[in-house]
Parts: C-alpha cells; sequence; structure tokens
C-alpha cells in the first residue's frame, strides 16, 4: 500500500494539466507561486514544456519575448493559476490578456471549487460559476480591446497600443476589481462600437477560446505530511469569525461554549475550508471518517460530511481518520516562543512583500456587510545570502555579477527603450558593493524548498522534528558532509558540539566559493543562512528573552494569583521605563532582551490563559481580584502614555493625536523645568502682574484636557480587560480542561515542561482514552444504520480514530514548529508508531502573528 505523501500529490497534479502548460506562457498569482516555492515546482513547469514562469500581479510586456525554449514563433497559450477566486483574480487576468492580443487559448485553474464560487457572499457568480466566468472574461475582454482601438482611431493611430511594463499606466488602463465585477451583467452589443475597422480583429477576439478548470492543491507543503494553505490565497485570508459576543479575531475561530452556530451564520473561511479538505480527500483518494473538536470545527465537519455522503457509497478508497480542531482550544502554544528552530527562523528571517496589498487596503472602501479578508504575513522567506556568496576582499571579483550584468544587456539587443536603460543602470549597481550592503535582501536571497535533500533526507522535514540544538547541530554535519563531498578543506578548525554562528558562516561560505559547489548544495546553503541569521544576537536574544519570562510565568501560575499578577505588573513597568529612557536619549531601534509594551501585551495574554487555567473563580469576573487587576490596568496607563508608538494595537484605535500631543507636551515641560529642586527667579514674571487669572484659566483647561485623556485611555484598558477575561474563561472547555488535566496527571513528565494541547490530545487518541466534547460526523449510510436498522441490530459501530491507519489533523487557525515536533514525538512513544500522520493548518503561526491576530486590526476587542 502506498504511503501519503503531499509533495508527490501536489506535484503529480501539476503533471495531469501537463496538456495545457506544454508551449505556454504560465502565470502564478502571489498565493500559487507560495505553494510552488516550497514545492519546488518552477523545474517541473519547464520541463512539461512552459515557456516561461511569470507573475500574474506584476506581469510585464517584456514577457512576450522571454522563451525559455528556442521558439521563434510568438506563444499563443496562457495558463493562470490561482489560489483566489476569479472575481479577486479577474483584473490581474484581464491586465495579462491584454499585453498578449494574439493569444488564442487561456487556461484558468483556480484551487477555489465552483461550489464556493457561487456561495461565497457577494459572489457575482452562480452555481455553474466557471462557465459564466469564460463568457464574461470574454466580453470583458472584447470591450476592452474595442475601447482601446477607438481610443487609437481618435488619436490618429489605427495600430492597436501594447500594454507596457510601466505599472503605473498599466492600473490606469484597467478599471478596479470592484469595476469589472459590477459589469459582468451590463454588457451588450448595442453598447460596443460598429466601425468596420473593428472587424477584423473582433473576430480574433472571438477566436479565444476561455477554458477554466479546478486545481484544488495549492497548498505549502514543509515535508510530505506537514502542510499549511498559501497566505495570499483565499482560503487563508477569509475570515473564520465574524464579530460577536464569543469572538476574539477574524483570523480565529470563535471561542467554544458548545453549541455550534447554525448553518445560515457559517464563516466563508469555514466554508472555504471544508471545500479544501473534501477535495484534498478526493485528489489522496481517502475516505474520510470525521471528527471534530471545537464549534467551528464542528461545522466544518457538517458540511464535510454532507458533501462526503455523495460520493461515499460504492467507491473503494483508504479510510482515513480527520480531526479537526479549533485553534482557540489552545492559544497558548502559539503565542510562546518555543525551542523550535524553524520557529525561531519564521520570526526572524524577512518576508516577501504581498503583492497584492496595494488592493488589500483598498477594500476599506467596500461594503460595510462585505466579508472581512485578513492581510497575513507571507509565507516566503527571504533568506539573506550576500554575505556569503560576495566575497569581502575583493572589489569586483565574483562572477555571479558579470552573470546578471550580461543578462540585463541581453535585453538591450531587442530594444533600446528606457526600460533597457533602466536595466543598465541597474546593472552598474550591481558592480558597487556598497549597494549591496545597503539594499541587503533586495538581490541575493534564499528560500524553503520542501523537496531539497541529503541523499534523499529532506532538510526541512528533518528539522521539523527537531529542537534548536539538535536542528543546528544536524545542519552542521551536513555541511561537514557536503564539504567532504565536494573535496574541500576548511582553513578554520570547527569545534564539536553546538556550532555557534561564526562556525555555521566558514563552513556555509567555504561550501559556496566555487558556483558548481553552490549551485549543487544550494538547498543546505539556504537553510545554513536562515539558521545563522536566526541565531544572531539581536534575534536570539529577543528570543531567549521572552522564553525565559513565559518560564517565569508558568512558575508564577503553579503558585499564586498573586504572584503571577505581580509579575505581569513587573513586565509592564519595565517597558516604562525602558519607554522613558529611549525618549530621554532619543533612541530608536529596540535594545536587545528588552520589552516593548507590545511585547509585554503578548505576555499579559499569555499570563490571563494560564491564569484561567489555574485559577478559574479567583475573581468575580476573572481570573485575578479587583485589586490584583487595578494595578495591571495602571501599569498599562501609564506605559501608554510614556509610549504612545503603540497606537497600531486595536483598544488605542482614534487616541493617536491625543496621545502624541500628550507626550509633547511632556517633553516640552521637562525641558523648560529642566530641574524640580532648584527655584529659578525670573524677572519677566513681574511683567505679567495681573495676568493671574488667564493662566488659572488655562491652567484650569490643560488639567481637565489631561483628566479627559486618561480617563478615555481607561476606558480603553477596561475593554482591554473585558477582552483578556473572555480569552481566560474558555467557557465551553470546562469539560476539555478537565479532561486534559486528567491526562497531566497519569503522566510522570515534569510538570512545568507542559505539552500543547495537540501533543495531549494525540496520546490521549492513540492510548484510546475518551476525550470531553469530541463529536464524530456519521455519514448518510451511517445515520442510516444508526437510525433505521439499528432496531433490528444492525447498526454500525462508531469508529475511532486510533484504528485508522492514516490520521489526518487540521487546525482551523493554523500550527507553529513546536506542535509539528511535539505531534511526531507522541506518534513515535505511542503503540502505534506505523500510523501516517499528516498535520495541516490555516496558515503557520509566529508569536508576531498572534499578537496582531489578538491586539491588531483583525481583533474583536
Amino acid at each position: 500500500m502506498t504511503t501519503v505523501d503531499v509533495i508527490k500529490c501536489c506535484l503529480d497534479s501539476i503533471r495531469q494539466i501537463s496538456e495545457n502548460i506544454n508551449d505556454s506562457i504560465v502565470y502564478l498569482d502571489a498565493g500559487s507561486t507560495e505553494s510552488f516555492q516550497f514545492l519546488g515546482a518552477f523545474p517541473l513547469f519547464l520541463e512539461l514544456g512552459a515557456r516561461a514562469v511569470c507573475s500574474l500581479e506584476n506581469n510585464s510586456a517584456l514577457e512576450k519575448v522571454v522563451d525559455w525554449n528556442i521558439n521563434s514563433e510568438p506563444a499563443k497559450k496562457i495558463v493562470v493559476i490561482t489560489s483566489r477566486l476569479l472575481s479577486d483574480a479577474h483584473r490581474y487576468i484581464l491586465r495579462c490578456l491584454s499585453t498578449f492580443h494574439n493569444v488564442s487559448h487561456c487556461a484558468i485553474y483556480t484551487s477555489i471549487s465552483e461550489v464556493s464560487h457561487s456561495s461565497y457572499p457577494d459572489s457575482p457568480l452562480g452555481p455553474d460559476a466557471f462557465h459564466e466566468y469564460e463568457s464574461l472574461l470574454k466580453q470583458d475582454y472584447e470591450e476592452l480591446v474595442k475601447k482601446r482601438e477607438t481610443d487609437n482611431i481618435v488619436s490618429g493611430n489605427s495600430v492597436l497600443k501594447e500594454s507596457t511594463a510601466s505599472e503605473d499606466e498599466g492600473w490606469s488602463q484597467l478599471t478596479s476589481v470592484e469595476d469589472d465585477i459590477s459589469r459582468f451583467d451590463g454588457i451588450s452589443s448595442s453598447k460596443l462600437p460598429q466601425e468596420d475597422h473593428f472587424i477584423g480583429y473582433s473576430e480574433d477576439v472571438q477566436k479565444l477560446l476561455v477554458s477554466v478548470h479546478h486545481f484544488p492543491l495549492i497548498l505549502c507543503p514543509f515535508s510530505p505530511r506537514v502542510f499549511v494553505l498559501p497566505s495570499e490565497g483565499s482560503v487563508a485570508e477569509a475570515s473564520l469569525c465574524a464579530e460577536h459576543e464569543n469572538s476574539i479575531s477574524s483570523g480565529l475561530p470563535p471561542l467554544s461554549t458548545g453549541k455550534p452556530a447554525d448553518t445560515e451564520d457559517i464563516s466563508p473561511g469555514a466554508t472555504l475550508t471544508a471545500q479544501f479538505l473534501y477535495h484534498l480527500a478526493l485528489k489522496m483518494d481517502l475516505k474520510l471518517e470525521i471528527f471534530s473538536l471545537g464549534d467551528l470545527s464542528k461545522n466544518v465537519g457538517k458540511l464535510l460530511t454532507d458533501m462526503s455522503s455523495l460520493y461515499d457509497v460504492g467507491r473503494r478508497k483508504r479510510s482515513a481518520g480527520l480531526l479537526l480542531i479549533d485553534r482557540t482550544l489552545d492559544l497558548f502554544t502559539p503565542c510562546c516562543h518555543g525551542d523550535s528552530l524553524v520557529d525561531r527562523m519564521f520570526s526572524s528571517l524577512p518576508r516577501r512583500q504581498r503583492t497584492s496589498s496595494s488592493q488589500m487596503k483598498s477594500s476599506q472602501s467596500q461594503p460595510k456587510n462585505s466579508p472581512v479578508k485578513l492581510e497575513r504575513d507571507s509565507l516566503a522567506v527571504q533568506i539573506p545570502l550576500e554575505k556569503f556568496i560576495i566575497d569581502e576582499d575583493s572589489k569586483c571579483n565574483f562572477q555571479l555579477l558579470e552573470n546578471i550584468e550580461a543578462f540585463l544587456r541581453g535585453w538591450n539587443t531587442i530594444n533600446a527603450d528606457a526600460q533597457s536603460v533602466e536595466l543598465m543602470k541597474f546593472s552598474k549597481k550591481l558592480n558597487d558593493e556598497s549597494w549591496f550592503q545597503r539594499n541587503e535582501g533586495e538581490v541575493l536571497h534564499g528560500s524553503f524548498v520542501s523537496t531539497d535533500n541529503f541523499r534523499g533526507a529532506p532538510y526541512l522535514e528533518a528539522i521539523l522534528d527537531r529542537r534548536t540544538k539538535d536542528g543546528a547541530m544536524l545542519i552542521k554535519k551536513w555541511l561537514q558532509e557536503s564539504l567532504r563531498r565536494e573535496n574541500i578543506s576548511l582553513d578554520v578548525k570547527i569545534r564539536p558540539g553546538f556550532p555557534s554562528k561564526s562556525d555555521l558562516q566558514s563552513l556555509v561560505k567555504a561550501l559556496s566559493k566555487r558556483q558548481s559547489s553552490l549551485i549543487k548544495n544550494k538547498g543546505i546553503i539556504q537553510l545554513a543562512a536562515a539558521t545563522v541569521h536566526a541565531l544572531d544576537e539581536i534575534h536570539s536574544a529577543s528570543w531567549d528573552a521572552f522564553n525565559s519570562a513565559e518560564k517565569i510565568l508558568h512558575v508564577n501560575a503553579a503558585d499564586t494569583s498573586q504572584s503571577l499578577a505581580a509579575q505581569i505588573s513587573d513586565l509592564i513597568n519595565k517597558t516604562t521605563l525602558v519607554a522613558s529612557q529611549v525618549q530621554k536619549h532619543n533612541k530608536v531601534e529596540k535594545s536587545q532582551g528588552l520589552f516593548t509594551l507590545q511585547d509585554a501585551l503578548l505576555l499579559t495574554i499569555i499570563g490571563y490563559v494560564l491564569a484561567g487555567e489555574n485559577f478559574p473563580t479567583s475573581g468575580s469576573t476573572g481570573p485575578f481580584s479587583w485589586q490584583e487587576e487595578h494595578f495591571m490596568k495602571e501599569a498599562i496607563v501609564d506605559a501608554v502614555l510614556e509610549n504612545p508608538a503603540v497606537l497600531k494595537l486595536k483598544f488605542l484605535q482614534g487616541l493617536s493625536e491625543e496621545l502624541e500631543g500628550n507626550l509633547k507636551k511632556t517633553k516640552s515641560e521637562e525641558k523648560e523645568n529642566p530641574s524640580e529642586d532648584g527655584v529659578d527667579f525670573d524677572d519677566d514674571q513681574w511683567g505679567n502682574w495681573g495676568d493671574e487669572d488667564d493662566d488659572k484659566d488655562t491652567s484650569k483647561e490643560e488639567v481637565y484636557g489631561d483628566m479627559q485623556l486618561k480617563l478615555e485611555l481607561r476606558d480603553r484598558v477596561d475593554n482591554l480587560f473585558k477582552f483578556l477575561h473572555k480569552l481566560s474563561s474558555m467557557k465551553g472547555n470546562a469539560a476539555l480542561r478537565e479532561g486534559m488535566l486528567a491526562f497531566e496527571s497519569r503522566r510522570s513528565d515534569d510538570p512545568f515542561s507542559s505539552k500543547g494541547l495537540l501533543y495531549r490530545l494525540l496520546t490521549s487518541i492513540l492510548d484510546k482514552h475518551d476525550i470531553p466534547g469530541l463529536e464524530y460526523h456519521s455519514s448518510t449510510v451511517g445515520r442510516l444504520f444508526k437510525s433505521g436498522f439499528g432496531r433490528f441490530g444492525l447498526g454500525q459501530a462508531k469508529p475511532s480514530l486510533v484504528e485508522q491507519n492514516v490520521i489526518l489533523v487540521f487546525v482551523i487557525g493554523g500550527i507553529n514548529g513546536v506542535e509539528v515536533r511535539e505531534m511526531q514525538e507522541a506518534l513515535t512513544g505511542s503503540s502505534r508508531p506505523d500510523i501516517e500522520l499528516i498535520l495541516g493548518g490555516t496558515t503557520f503561526l509566529t508569536p508576531d502573528d498572534m499578537r496582531e491576530l489578538l491586539l491588531g486590526d483583525y481583533s474583536h476587542i
């Protein structure tokens, strides 16, 4: 029996569309680019005969002459692969078609199914979404072509103008997404020009063949059995929760109450997630036995059950268990800075800028009832490679720069216009090493590719299962083995044990010195460069400081609520001191290992989650007493007044001008009165004799203004603490909490080194213990046996997850690296290590992501 392999399944899906890829220019949107970058699929496209692989959002007229294969004929086929709704990708597709006026076939592949298109809120497409879009795209394209020809006749130019590579001109030639969609139903032939001049070209437009297909497997695999969804795809961007009493963020499921929402109230994110999992199971030939934990997961499970019932009967598929889990059942683990090298990398490495960020900002003008779309950070990291590739001892020393310059000069032989001039200027910049230092990461950077391997062992998969120390030592071992294989000697002596930053740098520089070795070992070089970046003191000091503070909070949570509250207040007060020192010395950069108020608020969330688990009945409304919370509130008020740079926090929106004005006034007063001990007699004071009343009125207004600001700020902080009470209460999780506490009592582990919820759940499942709140979703046939034939003794027994040979765990809301490692540890230490475990999630979460979701623009404070 074949093993389950997500990467292989994705690559096979690409091969299945090879007929359309052959001899075509392939356009990928930002989400599919994320996916295929992790897959390492770009060489596969060229192997299947693609002329070029280009960006859909940033398409250029130069792409008409780009051809990986030697072929003099212009491209007549375009393939567009998108992870978005067709309505969201429409303007980019239309812009792409306008660049190639001689295209005869445009194949569009979207990861969003027809059902999802028709059921998505405010969608202009109906049940037959793909066929509808084919005709609508042709209509819009024909209208655009005729409009341009009309403009050309008016200007005296009968030749259709080609789209230029200028970004501003390209956008100005096309309407916005909303305008394009609003015109879908309003196009008629009577509105279009009918001159004879258009007949020839209009016939060419009519010959354009547009086909839309479903391509569900657009995901980001970290290994054959670990994946998340692309952050710039519609599924990850869709809201998981509308704002209501039990919601905490648009990007997270609501808090579980034990009462799932009605089918009509299910969020767009839940519907799209159900559709994705349904088609993932179809592609992998799996028949799912569905289990869920959490309110939103139960809704997704019901949707999946209704869809799965359509194909369960009469189809021979491999049985697998699907466990759906709400992220809000465990907020502690993704908020913490755990022992994971992958988590450190993703938290420290710069990310690729979102290509659709400018368009997302324009969504603020959309109607209030339209669904929220989250702007998550891209999963495409940018690993800095300049310091390893560029030799610092020589001024013009390495051939890679010359190769880039030669490539750029090649454009000049095609066209001598302004674009080529700009490219030549860019090539000159490449020869300036100081320019590299000023623009680090813009030219030479690497990325994670899950298919890169060392003698068959994928690099990324191997370090996912390891802690920071073990992962770094494994990378050092791979580097040393690669150097031996390349017969490269190392001048520097490497110490045994945990590698230092300088050790890894020496190994990487030696391995990347020759271009042949650099290309052959690019996978381990990129991974080692990412490790060096993550272990740099700037990043590691902050991560270690967080880790130490979280351990202290954990220890205090095992003691009393007073000690935990005092520790939280102390962390907040320290940020006030740091902010005052920064303002006093005009320092902008953050000192190593010191917390900002945003950091302290994340630690406060962690403290409240711990308090909710350990002191659920300490206070009337929260886990702390009124006095303990009062000290924390006052500490936050003082910290905000001292550092108004935290205005991006949701609970402070609308107070920016007041807080900044208050800080400026405080600074000016300190400059005017530098010493409180000395008495300053000013002769000018006698000149103001008789103006005491005016001064009193002014001072009263200032005092009133300060008091009003503090009162408003205290109200905002009170709302923040109501939100913290919500996080600590976890109303519907009392039974689950008791079950997990029983699990802890069965284990003899150190209570302070607690595991995450996923580890405890999987261990309990594999040990055949009951999980409170775990719901099984039986199929239509199963319900029939249960209700109709059960009275005759023909009922079906409820299946168990542990009986399955394949278990797919999907966390709605996202996963992190620590959970991947802990799940593998739980499986390895169980009685069923032969189970094929697949772990997936909405996105890959870092502590910064959690802080943004809980305290940023998408928070429901």
